[in-house]
Parts: structure tokens; sequence; C-alpha cells
């Protein structure tokens, strides 16, 4: 497998490097380990990194259980590479090839079993969260659309940021870029772990439950035109919208009277405005509690719009459920 490691503003520029290690097998009881990244089980790699990471091996026998001890102020993932593995306790979440498990920040133990008759193997990643905007285009990784636009103009022009490969023997020497795309791309905000376990295409597949001021579970599912918000399985809120354009205009949200004060709003509106960042929608707040959520969140100043007199009068004619 091939991973990416974004490197904090600090050190991205830092020069070429490269480092070869091959880790030494840990056994565990039902299972080894190879811990290429961090440290982990009393291993550590040496191989330098430029924020706090974990990345080892993990093959699992048939029907074997591992408690590990990790450091609870990293986010982890657990890649399934073969047979079928569970991940996390009480009711834990069934992981098949090519599945990521997420376990958020806040737990010193992960819990690992491999509930086939195989032996499986999974890659164990983790690290603190990454606080900074990302904008990934081919193979450039920068912050804004002009470092990506100079970052191609510097590879066609075989610059040495880029250095090159003595000694290949292939067909084309380097490959060429691809033309930039006729819109500004855009830097996505810090990603919201979200997600209990994603398919290797980038489909969800259940749920992680955010809980809200006093502690209970809630979850956010999209509707027609709606986002629903519910607690312990039970509806609360919704927020009505309605997409014109390439705008989505916010103009109707509602909490149940009973649940006000815990902060269900903000849940709510948090994960519609992400949504409507991942479908390339732009930010209309006619809703004034949304207004007030993107006082609070900047990251989204990009994609909004102001509210116009037309947006008004067009909001009239959408329904109010």
């Amino acid at each position: 497998m091939q991973l990416w490691v974004a490197l904090p503003d600090a050190d991205r520029d830092t020069g070429r490097d490269f480092a070869h290690y091959a880790p030494a097998p840990i056994s565990l009881p039902g299972a080894v380990t190879r811990v290429f990244l961090g440290q982990l089980v009393g291993s550590r790699s040496p191989v330098h990194t430029f924020t706090p990471l974990l990345g080892a091996q993990i093959d699992i026998d048939a029907g074997a259980k591992l408690d590990i001890d990790v450091d609870p102020a990293f986010e982890h993932g657990v890649l399934c590479d073969s047979g079928t593995v569970e991940i996390g306790t009480m009711t834990g979440t069934t992981l098949a090839v090519a599945d990521l498990g997420y376990q958020s920040p806040g737990s010193s133990a992960l819990r690992l079993r491999n509930v086939g008759d195989e032996p499986a193997r999974v890659v164990l990643l983790g690290g603190t969260p990454f606080t900074e905007e990302l904008l990934m285009w081919w193979n450039f990784v920068g912050r804004s659309h002009d470092e990506i636009v100079r970052y191609r103009q510097q590879w066609e022009g075989a610059d040495q940021r880029f250095g090159v490969v003595e000694g290949y023997r292939g067909a084309v020497s380097r490959l060429p870029a691809p033309p930039m795309p006729a819109t500004r791309l855009r830097a996505r905000p810090p990603p919201r772990p979200i997600t209990a376990r994603i398919n290797w295409e980038g489909r969800a597949v259940t749920t992680d439950k955010t809980t809200d001021k006093t502690g209970a579970p809630t979850t956010v599912s999209a509707g027609d035109q709606t986002y629903t918000i519910a607690v312990d399985g039970k509806a609360v809120g919704h927020a009505d919208y309605a997409d014109r354009g390439d705008q989505r205009v916010f103009y109707h949200t509602v909490i149940d009277p009973d649940f006000g004060g815990r902060g269900l709003a903000t849940i709510l509106l948090e994960e519609a405005l992400n949504a409507a960042r991942a479908d390339g929608k732009r930010i209309v707040p006619v809703c004034s509690m949304v207004g007030t959520v993107l006082k609070k969140h900047p990251e989204f100043d990009d994609i909004t719009d102001p509210v116009t007199a037309e947006v008004e009068d067009w909001v009239q004619t959408q329904p109010i459920s």
C-alpha cells in the first residue's frame, strides 16, 4: 500500500529525503506486528516524522482477540487487508477486505478481533488530528489553487524541487501533469471524523454517533431537501434547504423546545454545511440559525453567499416542514 503524509505548514518545504526501514516482527498473544512508523507494544521505528504518527502491520490468528495500548491523543484507522476483523468493544464494527475502521481520540486501548476462520492482516494507522487545510490535486499537495498551479509549473519545468531518479530506464522519465481544471480548486477544511467505517471507494457504511451536551448520542440524516437530527433514535429537529443552481439556500431550522440548550442546532447545521461543501454547493444563510453557526466557522466563508432580496422572495415559494 502507498500512504501519503501531510506535513505541517512549518515543515512542508523541507528538503527531499529517503528512509528505508524493514521492521522486525514482534510476537503478541495470537498475533504478530511490525511497526514501521512511531511506536507500539514496545517497538519503535527510527523513521523520522514531522507530526506524531503510528503505522504498523498486524497479522492476527484466526479467532484471536487483541487489546492494544494506544496513545489517547491519536485518532486511529484500521485498514483490513485480508480476512474479517472486528474493531471496537461491545457491539464492534466488522471490517471486510478494503474497509477502513475509525477510532476517534480519547481511547487508550484499541480492540481487534479476527472473526474469521483464516488468519487476517490489518494496517493500523494513527496520529494526532491534522488541523490545517489541505488541497490535493494529481500528485501535488498544497493549501491553495495558486500553489497547485505553481507546483505544476515547477514539475513541467523539471524544477529541482522534485528532483530526478538516477538510472531510471522507463520509456518516459517524467509523467506529464494533466492540464489544470477550468475552475479554481478549493482547499478542504480539516476533516471531521464522522464515519465509523468507510468503504475503499469512499462509501459510508455506518455512522459514528456524536453526543450532545448531556452526553446523549445524536445522529444526523439527510432527506429530501432537509437534514434531520435524532437523539437516542428520536427525531427532534430538522433544517430545510433548497438548491438554487450552485447555491444551497438554508431557510428554516427548528429544534424541539424540550431539547433546547443541548447544542443540537449546532450539531445539525455543522453536518448540513459540511454536506453542502461536499456536494459542491455555495451556502446562502436565509435562516438566522445558520448565519449564527457560520459566524463561528470562518472556514465556510469561501463558499458563503449573501442573502439578497431576490433569494428571500424565492424562498417564499418553498415548503416549510
